[in-house]
């Protein structure tokens, strides 16, 4: 497992990425940005745009993507992160850089429920929440961005206890219903003591998935009112379909598809945003670690999903995995754009692949392959060890 801290530079950087083939910023009004060169200072893009308009004197590290196609990080929307890099739900080690290798970059804890013994009474369940913030905001596994500590809320709870752990630093609530709250009526109550006090919430949607949930169907969701649906397909078991339908057309809140879910379901909620106008709702996540295991290419294999059966174009689906959600989560990744985090993915199409260009074989189904990823503007990982070679790999000519 590598520490974050270890990889940290001495001095200023400055990274320079030239000879891009194609640019895919993350921003669905503008997917595809007609640029081959980005420049970020001290992990943060300064400039994006044609080689010769651009200052690209002075890089501490110089990248030349031989053409290759640049992504922002993939972020995954709905993880249960425990302690460091293990995961009891499959007691399994590395399992977070193991996903690096498929393009995350960020990871967002939709509870860490799978805590052995995890508390269910207040002071608890606040303590094990502000400890989990605390341990990933000091530890970041290959260099991973995890946003940690989401309590799963209780019955006993009152407003000054979400006023306590916002002001410890949680911005984060667990899937309502994973913890005693099951109700629309209370679920409501907290939801928006939570938001009053800035921190972000998600609701388990669809059937039970671990002892101690239980069936949320539309009337809750849609009572909780929650920021994100989450696992809208089902976490493993999804609603009805017109239960889905309900919930889509019921509010305005992000509709979260998951690796760890139903594929038709997932599908048929893709549909219904197309239908609706309302593409900028739908974000993607994992629900990984869960009894399916972990998943390190899921978020990749929703991209080619939702493109090759969903009837999306590539540069679209990937603005699934990385815009919508870092606007949706108000995170400063997820878009090539001047200021925001230096986190990128480098790919192209896999080697032997039926489409001509990478954008192609995605939409045909196929896995891209990653050549690079990059997390403030500093390399973490070169070819990967999960996806398929990639045709064309960039090269770090010095740095």
């Amino acid at each position: 497992m590598a520490h974050d801290e270890a990889q940290k530079p001495s001095g200023p950087t400055k990274l320079v990425i030239r000879n891009i083939g194609l640019m895919l910023s993350g921003d669905l009004s503008n997917p595809i940005l007609d640029a081959d060169t980005i420049v970020a200072v001290d992990g943060k893009i300064s400039a994006v745009g044609r080689e010769k308009n651009v200052d690209t004197e002075g890089a501490t590290t110089l990248i030349d993507a031989h053409g290759t196609t640049v992504v922002p990080g993939l972020i995954d929307s709905h993880v249960h992160p425990v302690a460091g890099d293990w995961t009891p739900r499959q007691n399994q080690l590395g399992w977070i850089d193991s996903f690096l290798h498929g393009g995350v970059t960020t990871m967002i804890s939709a509870g860490e429920v799978h805590t052995p013994g995890r508390p269910r009474d207040v002071v608890g369940l606040k303590a094990m929440a502000i400890t989990a913030q605390r341990t990933f905001s000091a530890f970041r596994p290959g260099g991973v961005k995890i946003h940690a500590g989401a309590p799963c809320i209780e019955p006993d709870m009152v407003e000054e206890d979400f006023k306590e752990l916002a002001a410890a630093g949680v911005k984060l609530l667990g899937e309502v219903g994973l913890g005693g709250v099951k109700d629309g009526p209370t679920a409501r109550r907290m939801v928006g003591w939570a938001r009053k006090y800035g921190i972000q919430s998600t609701i388990h949607t669809g059937g039970p998935s671990i002892p101690g949930s239980g069936l949320i169907d539309k009337d809750v969701v849609l009572e909780a009112d929650t920021d994100v649906v989450g696992h809208i397909n089902g976490g493993h078991t999804a609603l009805p379909d017109n239960q889905i339908r309900c919930i889509c057309e019921g509010c305005r809140r992000g509709l979260e598809l998951v690796h760890n879910g139903n594929e038709r379901a997932a599908l048929y909620t893709l549909r219904i945003a197309k239908e609706m106008g309302q593409l900028e709702r739908v974000i993607l996540g994992t629900d990984a670690p869960a009894g399916s295991g972990v998943q390190p290419l899921g978020i990749l294999r929703m991209v080619s999903m939702l493109s090759s059966l969903g009837d999306v174009p590539a540069e679209i689906a990937f603005c699934f995995a990385t815009g919508n959600t870092a606007r949706m989560r108000a995170l400063d990744c997820g878009l090539i754009e001047v200021g925001r985090s230096a986190d990128f993915v480098l790919i192209d199409r896999a080697q032997h692949s039926a489409g001509r260009n990478v954008l192609e074989s995605v939409q045909l189904g196929d896995l891209p392959g990653i050549g690079m990823t990059i997390i403030d503007g500093i390399v973490r990982t070169q070819r990967s060890r999960n996806t398929p070679p990639a045709t064309k790999v960039p090269e770090i000519v010095h740095g």
